[in-house]
């Protein structure tokens, strides 16, 4: 008996140890590996991401019903996503509190052989992440929940009287606090009282009190729907499916709220049930501190010297440091492999290529973006990126192109009018980029990155009424004060800031005209920007990339001499495979405006010319030697279209 503190103080070490290692690898991983700055950005696909204002009216919005307060707190914590490191700490933090309030409730029950279940919540969390979806509001409601389980655990007494008024107060505040994660507090605090303090009378008033309080507290006081008041800040699949990867996503916030209370629902029925008579396990361990008592009797009476030869070595089986070892080993490996079977690798290159799209980090975007080459949207930011670091007309077909890559105009939904944008803005056409804004800024909602865009638009078209709401919303951000402010004060020493380079650059380059972007208006889109500025290199650039994906090899040619409107001195490759196919296939010449078709290219396309040829002309059967030797070139694009 009097080594028995040591050894629980032992345990408590080893666990604490072990939490803290699970936990330090748990943090590294989410700034690292998932890089939550990317669930900030959303890129479009993540449209329940919150806004988060710095005024008192944002805070009484959230203040006038039950789960409001979890949701502010939850969306001012979200901005800290901003930064990887800082989005990693506050999941982090919130995966901690779970983690330890459900050790505390096991410890409650006296369950202690199940405190490894602790564990399983933040690995439930770190899934979630991997599929790059945002729950943050779910999760706090239930850590919330938690909390006030160990509260009502800690403030509890032998007085029934003593703990219904506890639980009462609890209840009012924990459910106006989460919302409807309050059923999880009150279901928890019954199978406490049914199953392990035998208090039946309790458990019947708390179950009773999941069904009352939401409707006397929600919707009788608060006047929100019935529907609100039982379901508000719970993992409701109507509320946040959209994408495939959201269902695995889904799936763990149920596990994540049910876990708790179905293995102590288990665990405490299993108990009722052989409460008369020890188990089979209990009767082995019963034995083996019988056999253990009268080892230590004999230790006892035998010499100093036969008493140290005795003692285990340290790395015995029953050594607690080669347990602790075994154990946390073990964990390890089952968190790294649910964590790598679960990351959704293709999900987080196209939110990786759209960040750095829009923050314009054009090399790393190639590099992430030559992982999927095929994706659709990944596509149509390479071309861009592409452009940008004069590549579109020497690399465009390491991709898998189509004609609808370059503007996106087969795809008319929230993911495409994020991501179709920045192009238009670049390109000048002001009126179309405004339209993909105020469509995105509907479906994803105030999102700091739409209202900067929109203000600049607003700025450029001399709208300074409306730049001026969206620079004052973004002037009440966390992040984007600064720049909001800076022009604010810009709009105030110089009206019509005649002095901002990036104003006066889209103002020379833009077109304002309405026209609704179909198809075939992309040609006369590209001619009415070069019309407007005949040194617009993207609206050039994209309007001959426009003709080589619709194989109008005539428009490109004629179009060559506006080659001289820029810095040119050698022909892309892809238009001297253009030329050379032209020259080939219309047996005419081609002016190529003191330019000469590079060696490398000629051979190139006799080398095309002759595999053709010795396959007699048949593109089917030549189709598997032309791919592995000029899968990137024009020629094959032009010959078999998309690629299978």
């Amino acid at each position: 008996m009097l080594n028995l503190p040591r050894k629980l103080t032992s345990q408590n070490l080893g666990q604490l140890s072990q939490s803290l290692i699970f936990f330090v690898l748990f943090y590294l991983y989410l700034w690292l590996k998932i890089n939550p700055h990317l669930i900030y950005h959303g890129g479009g696909i993540i449209t329940n991401f919150p806004v988060f204002y710095r005024t008192w009216a944002f805070f009484l919005q959230f203040a006038s019903y039950p789960g409001g307060p979890v949701e502010y707190l939850s969306a001012f914590l979200s901005q800290f996503l901003y930064f990887s490191w800082a989005g990693a700490i506050v999941i982090t933090v919130v995966a901690c509190v779970i983690c330890a309030c459900t050790d505390n409730f096991i410890k409650a029950v006296k369950a202690h052989r199940f405190r490894w279940l602790r564990f399983i919540p933040p690995l439930l969390i770190l899934i979630t992440y991997n599929r790059y979806t945002y729950h943050f509001v779910t999760m706090m409601a239930l850590s919330i929940a938690l909390f006030f389980v160990y509260l009502y655990l800690k403030a509890t007494q032998k007085s029934k009287l003593v703990s219904l008024i506890v639980f009462g107060v609890l209840s009012v505040i924990v459910y106006y606090i989460a919302g409807a994660a309050y059923l999880l507090f009150a279901t928890l605090c019954a199978i406490y009282e049914l199953l392990f303090s035998r208090r039946w009378q309790l458990a019947i008033v708390y179950l009773l009190s999941a069904a009352v309080i939401p409707y006397a507290e929600g919707t009788l006081t608060f006047s929100i729907s019935i529907n609100d008041a039982f379901t508000k800040s719970l993992p409701l699949s109507w509320e946040i499916t959209k994408y495939e990867s959201y269902k695995i996503a889904i799936i763990m916030l149920y596990i994540l709220y049910l876990l708790l209370p179905s293995t102590m629902l288990g665990l405490g029925l299993w108990r009722a049930l052989v409460r008369n008579q020890p188990s089979l396990a209990q009767q082995q361990v019963n034995s083996r501190e019988a056999k253990s008592d009268k080892l230590k009797k004999k230790i006892k009476k035998a010499p100093r010297k036969k008493r140290l030869r005795s003692r285990k070595p340290l790395w015995h089986t029953d050594s607690p440091l080669l347990r602790w070892f075994i154990g946390t080993s073990l964990l390890l490996i089952i968190a790294g492999s649910l964590t790598l079977f679960s990351h959704d690798k293709v999900q987080k290159t196209v939110l990786e290529v759209d960040y750095y799209a829009y923050h314009r980090m054009w090399p790393k975007l190639l590099r992430a973006a030559r992982r999927q080459p095929s994706s659709y949207f990944i596509v149509h930011a390479a071309n861009r990126a592409m452009h940008h670091t004069g590549q579109l007309g020497s690399e465009m077909f390491y991709f898998y192109q189509t004609p609808h890559t370059l503007f996106l105009t087969i795809e008319e939904h929230i993911e495409a009018y994020w991501k179709k944008f920045d192009v238009y803005l670049e390109l000048g056409h002001v009126n179309k980029a405004e339209h993909e804004l105020v469509e995105s800024l509907g479906s994803v909602g105030e999102h700091p990155l739409i209202l900067k865009r929109l203000a600049f638009i607003n700025m450029a078209k001399a709208n300074y009424s409306a730049a001026r709401i969206y620079l004052g919303l973004l002037s009440k951000t966390l992040f984007q004060a600064d720049w909001a402010n800076s022009y604010l004060d810009r709009l105030k020493d110089h009206p019509n800031l005649s002095n901002d380079d990036q104003i006066l650059r889209l103002r020379r380059m833009m077109v304002e005209e309405d026209r609704t972007w179909e198809v075939f208006e992309n040609e006369q889109i590209m001619l009415e920007l070069l019309g407007k500025n005949r040194k617009n290199r993207m609206a050039f650039e994209y309007l001959m990339a426009w003709y080589l994906l619709t194989k109008q090899l005539d428009k490109f040619v004629q179009n060559l001499d506006r080659l001289n409107d820029f810095d040119y001195s050698q022909l892309p490759r892809h238009y001297e495979e253009a030329i050379l196919l032209y020259i080939s296939d219309r047996k005419k010449p081609v002016n190529l405006h003191g330019r000469q078709i590079s060696l490398d290219s000629q051979h190139r396309f006799e080398n095309f010319k002759h595999i053709l040829a010795y396959y007699r002309g048949n593109i089917q059967t030549a189709y598997g030697n032309l791919s592995r030797s000029h899968r990137n070139s024009y020629m094959f694009y032009y010959i078999y279209g998309l690629p299978k």
